[in-house]
């Protein structure tokens, strides 16, 4: 198989228009036709994980954090970016990165969090807009199923938990064609009166053009009218951070434990205690100071995340325990989300977790 196969594989998981503008997720390094001979996956892409891949003859890494962030004006190993960079290219290794789009995915870096922590009922902590559009089109009855059938088919009409969601309404559709039109119904020069049906269904921005070319490949029409709205709802499962509860309240010394347990760190920075139990639970991986608003105002009683500085601890305002337990450590499990996606898709292909610890950040 190659690159891109399993490029192509995480994309479906986490496409790469929910990552962040600021953000460069994609193939940084490599050829997406060369064929894969293993992967190494990782949070961070550095020398030292360049030189396992080579150790273990992988000649693609995936890693959650880009190693070109910004752009670069020159390349001559000054740097660890740079030097890194050249390593991969001398050996053909290919670098991707799957950054905030694996944050803002339903099943992505908060949820493998929530899972570690033991969180029910588990949802999108602050899910985004402008996201889902809305296509209208109308279609002659005797093509109606078919249309339908390819629209759900290009990823159109999923709603949650549910697929296939239209709505159909009946009318009369007019139309004349000049003389060089090939109408289906009627004649050219003749004005045609045809029952049609209206059909309103839901898809995700990012399938835009594969919905586009489904209604095109599938109506009938010689000239096929439609129109596509962008709609201000959130998308409930596409977005940042997660909200969830345990299902039983932990004591605040309780809950710090757990979290140091399950996050494996000597140490966490925390607030003050506010001598409350602690159920609700918000959580971001990586630095999350942008979602303590979001956090506070969901009523959860704790909220993980990491990087806050000091000043800004004191905008939790005592109205839940904030933790910071370090970005590293918050991220940790990222890898093993890859894992997942490539070992289902691909059952016999040589996957190895990195045994390198890249947390640039020691405690003493």
């Amino acid at each position: 198989m190659t690159v891109g196969e399993i490029i192509d594989a995480l994309e479906i998981f986490a496409p790469l228009s929910y990552q962040e503008d600021y953000d460069n997720c994609g193939l940084l390094t490599g050829n997406r036709h060369e064929q894969a001979t293993g992967a190494l996956l990782t949070l961070d892409c550095t020398e030292e994980i360049v030189d396992e891949a080579i150790a273990k003859k992988c000649n693609l890494i995936i890693a959650h954090h880009p190693i070109i962030f910004s752009g670069l004006k020159k390349i001559t190993g000054s740097t660890y970016i740079e030097r890194t960079i050249i390593k991969a290219i001398k050996n053909d290794i290919a670098i991707y990165a799957c950054h905030t789009n694996l944050d803002n995915v339903r099943l992505g870096v908060n949820n493998k969090i929530a899972e570690k922590l033991g969180l029910l009922n588990v949802k999108i902590l602050a899910p985004k807009k402008n996201l889902l559009k809305k296509i209208v089109s109308f279609v002659p009855a005797s093509h109606h199923e078919l249309v339908l059938r390819a629209l759900f088919a290009a990823g159109a009409g999923n709603i949650g938990n549910y697929d296939q969601c239209s709505f159909n309404l009946e009318g009369n559709g007019t139309f004349r064609g000049n003389e060089q039109s090939k109408p289906f119904i009627g004649k050219a020069n003749e004005l045609s009166k045809e029952k049609e049906i209206r059909i309103e269904t839901l898809f995700e921005s990012a399938n835009q053009t594969k919905i586009i070319s489904a209604l095109l490949g599938s109506h009938p029409y010689e000239e096929i009218a439609y129109d596509i709205y962008t709609l201000d709802n959130k998308h409930a499962l596409i977005g940042s951070g997660m909200i969830g509860e345990f299902e039983q309240p932990l004591k605040e010394i309780d809950f710090l434990n757990h979290v140091k347990k399950v996050f494996q760190v000597p140490t966490i920075k925390h607030t003050h205690l506010l001598q409350k139990s602690i159920k609700k639970v918000a959580i971001c991986g990586g630095s999350g100071r942008f979602l303590l608003k979001n956090a506070i105002s969901s009523g959860a009683d704790a909220y993980i995340t990491s990087d806050f500085k000091y000043h800004e601890y004191f905008d939790a305002e005592k109205t839940l325990l904030l933790v910071d337990t370090g970005h590293y450590e918050s991220e940790q499990f990222t890898p093993e989300i890859f894992y997942d996606i490539i070992q289902k898709k691909f059952t016999t292909f040589a996957i190895h977790l990195s045994k390198i610890n890249t947390n640039p950040i020691n405690y003493f």
